[in-house]
């Protein structure tokens, strides 16, 4: 290893509102030693998403909070450059929790190996790594699609998204997105080939979806919560199906949740709202890789990466997120291989 130097973003503290550099602690240690049955990884790429920001928040959620003085937990794809594990040998990719950090030893438990030659790492962290797992789960699972429903996506252009809409226009269905400005709006309706997209920015949601739904929303897929979800609540057609994937609207509020008023839509149009966590089907990751990899193959399916350098940015990055500033997978260049 030419680098002898390991850099940390460590959470020194429970962010309030939105997230400040002064949330975490950088530091530089050793470059760490793999043991007995481990294999270290140098990480190339990082996956910035907008759970990392419930993910620093204590109290009970889907996975424990990321403990005080601890690598900032994330998804990132690296290279295996020492091994004393069977399953791994050097110069294995493998994509994983390997947090805010160059190199991260593992017992291999929760890597998976992938190959750059079907797609680049980049894509590993993107529509074929969580965000990619989420949006297909999510749509043909939980929102139980069909051909011929009307599908709304809210976070259009986002990682999930962007992967959702095409998802559903793969099935046959008649697809709007919800998007912020008029760039990614034109983004996911000429690139994507979503039927139609709201600008939230500068549109009514509420009379874009009369507009472009006008017989009702049979599967609407939350990305951001808040009012778009009250605004989408109201356009329901008869035994419409909600998906919450994520509320991003109120992340970094320091208020309490908003929650919808207008569910009394799920009892008129005997309605379901269901949230879903894309842990719950890991066991199935390879199937949707499969089927999702094939579709990239014959140019269904595209994919796009917002790409920023150095790790020293992380802080700074992760708050486009936020700001909605990336179009597509938000992914941090950490090291050239």
């Amino acid at each position: 290893m030419s680098n002898s130097t390991n850099r940390q973003f460590r959470l020194a503290k429970r962010p309030v509102g939105m997230v400040k550099r002064s949330d975490f602690d950088f530091v530089e240690s050793a470059v760490p030693v793999a043991g007995e049955g481990e294999i270290l990884v140098k990480v190339l790429y990082l996956s910035l998403d907008p759970a990392m920001r419930g993910w620093m928040n204590e109290g009970k959620s889907y996975i424990p909070p990321v403990a005080i003085g601890e690598v900032m937990r994330a998804g990132a794809a690296g290279v295996v450059v020492a091994s004393n594990h069977p399953a791994f040998a050097l110069g294995d990719h493998v994509v994983g929790a390997l947090g805010v950090q160059d190199y991260a030893v593992s017992n291999g438990k929760g890597l998976t190996k992938v190959d750059p030659a079907v797609a680049a790492l980049p894509v590993h962290l993107g529509t074929l790594g969580m965000p990619g797992m989420t949006a297909y789960f999510g749509i043909l699972d939980v929102g139980k699609l069909k051909s011929g429903d009307s599908v709304v996506v809210s976070g259009a252009a986002g990682a999930v998204g962007q992967v959702v809409g095409q998802i559903a226009k793969i099935k046959g269905c008649h697809v709007v997105g919800i998007a912020g400005g008029a760039d990614k709006c034109r983004y996911i309706t000429t690139e994507l080939g979503f039927d139609a997209a709201i600008d939230y920015k500068s549109e009514d949601v509420k009379e874009g979806l009369r507009q472009h739904c006008p017989k009702g929303i049979d599967v609407y897929f939350d990305n951001v919560g808040g009012d778009i979800l009250d605004a989408a609540l109201s356009r329901l057609a008869m035994h419409a199906r909600i998906v919450i994937c994520g509320a991003i609207s109120q992340y970094n509020s320091t208020e309490p949740v908003k929650g919808p008023s207008n569910y009394l839509s799920l009892l008129v149009n005997r309605a379901s709202m269901t949230g879903m966590v894309v842990f719950d089907y890991a066991a199935r990751y390879g199937e949707a890789v499969q089927e999702m990899a094939g579709w990239m193959k014959a140019g269904k399916l595209k994919t796009r990466e917002d790409i920023e350098v150095g790790l020293e940015t992380f802080p700074d990055t992760l708050l486009k997120l936020f700001k909605g500033e990336n179009t597509g997978k938000l992914v941090l260049k950490v090291a050239d291989a």
